[in-house]
Parts: C-alpha cells; sequence; structure tokens
C-alpha cells in the first residue's frame, strides 16, 4: 500500500493536511497515511508522532528558547521516515521546521511536495536557492506566485487557496445568536489572535485593552486553535464581558455571520474575513528585535494577503507601534459606526491632528469581491487541484523506476 508522509506544523496546516487527505483517498482509497499533523488530522484516522502543537511557534527570538526541543523532534520525523520509507513526503506549510526535514531526508531520493509556497517573493528572496534544491515541486496558493518561482527553476501548480472552501460565507447569523442566548442590543466582534502560543500571548492582551475602550454592550468572539486552547482561555478570563470562545470549526462559519466586525492577526484568517465578509482590522505585533530584522528583509508593502492581491490597503493594518489598544479601538469604533479609519500609514498624520482616512465597511467588501475573484482555481476545489498535483508526483517517480 503507498504510504504518504504528512509533516504539518500549525492549526492551518492541519486544516489543510485533512482536506488533502480527503482528497487523495477520493481518488485512491487505498492510500496510507503517516507524519505530524493535528486534531483536524487525526479525526481522518492519522496518527502524529509527536503533537504538532509543539511546532506553533513564531518569531525568531521565540523559537530559541525551545531550539533543543525542536532539534530532538526534527530528529525523530527525519528517523521516521527514513525507517518508513514513504513513496511521497508532502510536507505543510510552516517552512522553519518543513524545510529544515526536506533537506535532510533529500538525500533518500523520496519525491518531496511543499503544500503551500514559502513568501520567498516578500521577504529575504535568496532563500529560493535552498528551496530549489529540497524539493521536486511546490504548491501555490496565490496566482502571482507560479511565475515567481518558476523563474528560479521550481516545478509549480496553483491549486487556490482553501479558503474557498472552507464554507465561512455559508453562516446563519440568527441561528448562532439563538444558541449562544445573545441579547438583542449585543453587538459582536471576530477576535482572531493566532494559532501560535507566542502571538497569543503578545496579541490577546492588547486586543482585550482595545475591547475595553469601547462603549458597553460589544461581546468578542474567540475561535479556540487547538494548541493555543489553554493560552486563550486564561487570556480571556478576565474580559469584563465573557466572550464566547468557539471550539472546533463547526461554528465558525455562524459566528462571522453574527459578528460585525472583527480584529484579526495577519495570516490566513483576515481571508477567512474576506470570504465571509466581514468588515476588520488587520494588526499583528512580534518582539521588537525580531520586527527589526524583518524590516530589513521585507520586500513588499503589506503583511495581509487581501491587501498584497489587491495592491492597496483593502483593509487597515496596524503593526508594531500602531498596533496598541487606542488605534484599534478607534479603528474598531469606526468600522462598526460605518465611518471611515485611518490606515497606518496615515496615522502619524491623523495623530497630528491631520484627516487622512481611508475605507470603511462598505469599502472593504467591495475589495473583498476583487480579491476573491483571483484565487478561485479552474474547474477543482483547492484540496482536489492540490491532491492531483500529488498524485503526478508520485506517477511520475514511478514512471522513472521503470
Amino acid at each position: 500500500m503507498t504510504l504518504v508522509y504528512l509533516i504539518a506544523g500549525e492549526a492551518s496546516g492541519d486544516v489543510l493536511g485533512a482536506r488533502l487527505m480527503a482528497a487523495l483517498r477520493a481518488r485512491c482509497p487505498g492510500l496510507r497515511f503517516a507524519g505530524v499533523g493535528g486534531a483536524r488530522m487525526a479525526e481522518l484516522g492519522f496518527e502524529s508522532l509527536f503533537p504538532m502543537r509543539e511546532l506553533a511557534l513564531m518569531g525568531l527570538l521565540e523559537v530559541l528558547p525551545n531550539i533543543r526541543r525542536l532539534a530532538r523532534r526534527m530528529d525523530e520525523t527525519v528517523a521516521d521516515i527514513a525507517a518508513r520509507k514513504p513513496d511521497v513526503i508532502v510536507t505543510i506549510d510552516s517552512p522553519g521546521f518543513c524545510l529544515r526535514v526536506a533537506g535532510r531526508v533529500r538525500p533518500l531520493g523520496i519525491p518531496l511536495v511543499h503544500y503551500v509556497a514559502p513568501q520567498h517573493w516578500g521577504w529575504r528572496p535568496g532563500r529560493v536557492k535552498k528551496l530549489a534544491a529540497r524539493v521536486d515541486r511546490v504548491l501555490a496558493l496565490l496566482p502571482f506566485e507560479p511565475p515567481w518561482f518558476e523563474a528560479h527553476g521550481i516545478g509549480v501548480d496553483f491549486v487556490g487557496h482553501p479558503v474557498l472552501e472552507s464554507g465561512v460565507d455559508l453562516g446563519d447569523a440568527a441561528a448562532f445568536r439563538a444558541r449562544h442566548g445573545v441579547a438583542a442590543d449585543e453587538r459582536l466582534v471576530m477576535v482572531m489572535p493566532g494559532s501560535r502560543r507566542t502571538e497569543v500571548s503578545r496579541l490577546l492582551p492588547i486586543f482585550g485593552a482595545a475591547l475595553r475602550l469601547l462603549p458597553p454592550g460589544l461581546r468578542a468572539v474567540v475561535p479556540l486553535a487547538g494548541p493555543v486552547e489553554e493560552v486563550v482561555r486564561a487570556g480571556v478570563a478576565d474580559w469584563p464581558l465573557a466572550p464566547i470562545l468557539l471550539q472546533g470549526v463547526a461554528e465558525k462559519a455562524d459566528a462571522f455571520a453574527a459578528c460585525e466586525a472583527g480584529l484579526i492577526k495577519s495570516g490566513t484568517s483576515t481571508l477567512e474575513a474576506a470570504v465571509a465578509g466581514l468588515p476588520h482590522l488587520v494588526a499583528y505585533k512580534v518582539n521588537p528585535v525580531t520586527a527589526a530584522i524583518v524590516r530589513r528583509l521585507m520586500q513588499v508593502r503589506f503583511i495581509s494577503i487581501t491587501n498584497l492581491l489587491a495592491e492597496r490597503e483593502v483593509v487597515p493594518e496596524f503593526v508594531q507601534d500602531a498596533c496598541t489598544p487606542e488605534i484599534l479601538a478607534q479603528g474598531l469604533r469606526a468600522l462598526l459606526d460605518g465611518g471611515a479609519m485611518p490606515t497606518q500609514r496615515a496615522w502619524n498624520k491623523v495623530r497630528a491632528g491631520g484627516a487622512d482616512y481611508a475605507g470603511n465597511a462598505a469599502s472593504q467588501r467591495a475589495g473583498f469581491a476583487e480579491v476573491l475573484a483571483r484565487l478561485q482555481p479552474q474547474g477543482l476545489r483547492p484540496s482536489e487541484a492540490a491532491a492531483e498535483a500529488v498524485l503526478r508526483v508520485m506517477l511520475q517517480q514511478v514512471a522513472e523506476e521503470r
């Protein structure tokens, strides 16, 4: 029986892995799976080599205290691959861990596909040479990525963004409010601080402080990503109005429909909000030293995928010094009241008494429609397109061996 070895390092990768498993099984029911994954993959019978949450770290300085444990987990993964001799390896996002594993197992000659093209086009483009040496193929989520990687000698398939099949645009707001006993005068805000412990620990206190600056009657809805559930529960325990905590993914679509605005960490969650049509702010903050290093290496203007695809600031980004309770509260107030809000680039002028405000809830929704039209692959759902690409790599390997 053919063995597919999957490695996912965080919650979003776990979702991708589960959908890929389902799509592969639909085409080849006899496939077996092994590797590293989370709860969503476990629902399909996947047994992880070790708990995926141990890899859910972010930031240069944040990783350092855990470097020895990560090194041990990497050794275990490499040894497991060598022992099992899978027919194909699919590493899913988390390039810091996955691509290091890929480099170490490359001498084994096992076909290797990396799912989610690393954002080398955004910062440190020189890394693409290492990628080319470590993988056979890359699966790209964004339409502008294939030409860039192909120009650097890497085979790429554009498979579309998985957020398109998430169903977050099919929610029932009334059902959500009824289930959770939301009063008629309560207004809901989606708060998404991320799926890594380090970023949640840094962002959640800022998000909570921003909500405290807003008028009474505003209630947060906070999804609980598996690796950080305990951190989130502890972080919201002292919020004045107890938030609604979402367990798993079943309620997320209804929650998006019920909320009026979002306060969201940069990442895939911003695209989920765009698909759901939820106006939102993008916020992010890391260790100052990490931020200084990243600024010197960045090649793009925006951190939000929505803004990158639109090539303009559809949603305002509040990063580092602009990621403060006061600024985020003002932005949320503008979204909830239908007013315009400052972008981060305009914030210094606003703070100095200017009036350079940009965008509102209506303009965001118009931008969402434009962006999502660019993310749809032709003919297949993203997970199906990814499965087809993985199977082509496997078949090519069989043909070469013959």
